[in-house]
């Protein structure tokens, strides 16, 4: 059998920068939630092939609230990072805030998805184990496995 590869929670991590136009709000100048799922699947996608070096599927979205609007030319800070892996699966939160003129971050949403590595034939394929370096990420790693328990009683 074929020995599992490892990575860093720091291999993935993924940042991406969006400023709210027109287009992407509402009729109160406010950002849709929609465009901000998109922005967020997008960021997952990506984590989760940076970490797994494949094509990926999202399996599952939790936890998305919004904790505060974002506005019409607000900048918007998407940072997302795998919490947890699988065998074929993997975890990703990903945080989302907007950013102000002088630097200041005010969360928006945080939200977390399972995201599912695939092989050429589109099947679900094994992804490296995660290193976990810090108190931080072994206390994520540990409320994921929690998530993934409840997920799977809800199946």
């Amino acid at each position: 059998m074929e020995s599992r590869t490892y990575k860093r929670v720091s291999d993935s991590r993924t940042e991406q920068i969006q400023i709210v136009m027109p287009e992407h709000t509402n009729g109160y100048g406010r950002l849709f939630g929609g465009r901000l799922v998109e922005w967020i699947d997008v960021v997952a996608a990506v984590v989760a092939r940076r970490h797994s070096n494949r094509h990926v599927t999202t399996a599952s979205i939790d936890s998305l609230s919004f904790k505060n609007p974002a506005f019409e030319n607000d900048t918007v800070v998407l940072i997302g990072k795998i919490t947890y892996v699988g065998n074929t699966s993997m975890e990703v939160r990903v945080d989302t805030y907007v950013e102000s003129l002088c630097g200041t971050k005010h969360i928006v949403n945080t939200a977390y998805l399972t995201m599912v590595a695939l092989d050429e034939n589109q099947k679900p394929v094994r992804v490296p184990g995660l290193i976990l370096e810090s108190d931080e990420e072994r206390a994520a790693w540990e409320e994921a496995k929690r998530r993934r328990e409840l997920r799977i009683t809800r199946e």
